[in-house]
């Protein structure tokens, strides 16, 4: 409940940030324009990313007698979650993870790298495979795309504002303000990113909570999360910017980040989840 009040607050905060920037920028119809542009992005986004995504990492579909345990799991807790059971998919890299991705419960896919499947155990995997399908029943993928939706504005309007003329002074009637103006052009995208990312953690706490609920057990997907922040120590992807810009869709960041970038860190502590995890275990 507190993460799910959490979300709505920071999606709020975002709304109202875009805003602000639009009435700041003095250019409403440039709000508006901006704000179009981006959802149009991001709608596209939304229907299409999770085969860009399975494409970009070579993702291959798990039959059901190649696998039947994995099969087996997943549907039983497809079916606790009360959603269609997803699609499984296996891509073949060295780092243990998972991510779920797809538009909706319908149209749902969970993948599975070939190492995370020879690391855990059942009831770890269990665990993970329990994430992933909170993630689709609690709909973070929508919620995502409007979080980036409206990030994603902010960075228009500051364009938009500098070939407009608006960042040097618009029509005060018209809501123009040339020092507000400079401010919102260095400060709101900053801030749009920082509570985009605050929604991601928000979604990532609340799937291990939703998780651990579905299974009975939250022990499984805090072994799991230890395992997986102690491989990734010494065994963290080098990958190139395209692949980077998924890592928010893994269970824990499989990249390398630089300090400056772990400021923008989609992910929570992997020690504090597995706190708020063991945590609940009585």
């Amino acid at each position: 409940m507190f993460n799910q009040l959490k979300t709505t607050l920071l999606l709020g905060l975002l709304t109202g940030v875009l805003i602000g920037a639009g009435y700041w920028l003095g250019g409403s119809s440039g709000a508006i324009i901006a704000f179009a542009i981006s959802a149009a992005m991001n709608i596209g986004s939304y229907w299409f990313s999770h085969k860009i995504v399975l494409s970009m990492y070579n993702a291959k579909e798990i039959p059901k007698e190649e696998n039947p345990r994995l099969h087996a799991m997943i549907e039983n807790i497809a079916m606790s979650a009360q959603i269609p059971k997803p699609k499984l998919y296996l891509i073949d890299m060295p780092v243990p993870n998972a991510f779920a991705t797809g538009r909706n419960p319908k149209h749902a896919v969970v993948a599975v790298t070939s190492a995370i499947i020879n690391l855990l155990d059942e009831s770890e995997l269990k665990g993970v495979l329990a994430h992933e399908i909170s993630h689709v029943k609690n709909r973070d993928i929508l919620i995502s795309s409007v979080a980036a939706t409206i990030a994603g504005a902010l960075s228009y309007i500051a364009q938009f504002a500098i070939f407009s003329g608006s960042f040097f002074g618009g029509s005060d009637e018209d809501g123009g303000n040339p020092f507000g103006a400079i401010v919102i052009m260095l400060l709101a995208p900053i801030v749009a990113t920082l509570l985009h990312m605050a929604v991601s953690r928000s979604r990532e706490y609340l799937a291990d909570e939703t998780g651990a609920h579905l299974i009975g057990d939250p022990r499984g997907l805090a072994s799991a999360l230890q395992k997986l922040e102690d491989f990734g120590r010494n065994a963290k992807l080098q990958g190139d910017p395209k692949h980077q810009a998924t890592a928010h869709m893994f269970i824990i960041n499989p990249f390398k980040a630089s300090v400056l970038m772990s400021l923008f860190s989609t992910h929570p502590p992997t020690a504090e989840r597995i706190k708020r995890l063991t945590g609940s275990v009585k």
